[in-house]
């Protein structure tokens, strides 16, 4: 009996940006998780598996500089994304965009009270973009809005391609996962004390850089992922098995492909960088902290997937060292349960390995 594995490649082996956390990641992260627990989003059972996710450590790695209020936005955020996520993937796609819509109405109506009996995402955001907005520049939460709306609506072309049995092309899947990885509005907390202008921050040149750093986002999370993915029936949706039916190769070779295409946007990121543009004095330094704030993030992922138990559960930091997953069990997902109904899964509970002859 042989035991399937993944074999991880070593994505910021030459990422010259190194691991940093906030130092008050923790005593943030208990404020965001009983602000979360108040809406009382899912089962005390997904509950657990949930706060082994631990996404207060996902925006202290991502956020290491900020403020102490920034950083609780950030926590707040990554937890929105996640409970955004786990709603919506079981969804069809009219419920997904009628959970959208009501973000949506939020983010923008923060003063707005929100009526008895619609989902929690729409108070959640409410009371997100309410506090944001009160510790941010203008400019940075004009920015926020734009970017969160539009992967909000990606999240629902995701919904309409599912129910569609739509199989995008790498190109137009990488496209689309610069908007609905979620990771264009994770930069905004690095950006909330900056006042940088539309015309800069919407520059080719910049928008460049930002695609670069997103895409990096896509090929770490989709392979580390792949193992949780796969396991709970999810993996239709996932750079690895895009590239695997596009060009009708191997599991292995599609792998390498992704970190080809990691280190070549890698380069072009570090290349950019160095040959950027003078905007002025102002502008230079403040689009400087926001681009090495960005230039984190690809480590961020990274160190977040093993730290974290959402993908590899309690042997996380052992797989960092080995490099090699066993893949688990494939199971359908129970698309019976809704919202504060589903099931989030810890790993441990999934499956046994599989074992093939």
């Amino acid at each position: 009996m042989l035991t399937r594995y993944l074999c991880l490649p070593d994505f910021m082996a030459n990422w010259p940006w190194p691991r940093r956390i906030h130092p008050q990641y923790e005593e943030v992260t208990a404020e965001s998780s009983a602000w979360l627990k108040s809406f009382a989003p899912f089962t005390p059972e997904s509950q657990f598996a949930f706060d082994m996710c631990d996404l207060g450590r996902l925006a202290a790695l991502g956020y290491p500089d900020v403020s102490r209020e920034h950083l609780r936005i950030g926590v707040d955020l990554m937890n929105e994304f996640f409970v955004i996520d786990e709603y919506t993937d079981v969804e069809p796609a009219a419920a997904v965009r009628e959970m959208v819509e009501v973000a949506i109405d939020a983010a923008y109506h923060p003063a707005k009270p929100r009526p008895t009996g619609e989902t929690i995402l729409g108070e959640m955001t409410r009371q997100l973009v309410q506090r944001l907005a009160s510790s941010s520049t203008p400019e940075a939460t004009a920015h926020f809005l734009d970017s969160f709306s539009a992967y909000l609506r990606s999240v629902v072309s995701q919904a309409e391609e599912r129910s569609e049995g739509v199989s995008r092309s790498i190109d137009s899947y990488i496209k689309i996962r610069r908007e609905n990885n979620g990771g264009r509005p994770s930069f905004s907390p690095i950006e909330l004390r900056l006042s940088i202008p539309d015309e800069i921050f919407y520059a080719p040149c910049v928008v460049e850089l930002q695609s670069c750093i997103l895409d990096m986002i896509t090929t770490i999370n989709d392979i580390l992922s792949y193992n949780r993915e796969q396991a709970t029936g999810n993996d239709d949706y996932n750079l690895l098995t895009v590239v695997m039916r596009e060009l009708n190769i191997t599991f292995g070779d599609a792998i390498a492909w992704v970190m080809d295409y990691h280190d070549g946007v890698a380069k072009k990121f570090i290349d950019g960088l160095n040959n950027l543009p003078s905007f002025g004095t102002h502008i230079d330094a403040q689009l400087e902290e926001y681009l090495q704030g960005i230039a984190n993030w690809p480590r961020c992922v990274d160190s977040w997937s093993f730290e974290s138990k959402r993908y590899f559960g309690e042997q996380g930091l052992e797989y960092q060292r080995t490099r090699l997953v066993p893949l688990l069990q494939r199971r359908e997902p129970n698309l019976d349960l809704h919202q504060k109904q589903v099931q989030v899964h810890l790993i441990e509970k999934l499956a046994e390995p599989i074992a093939v002859v």
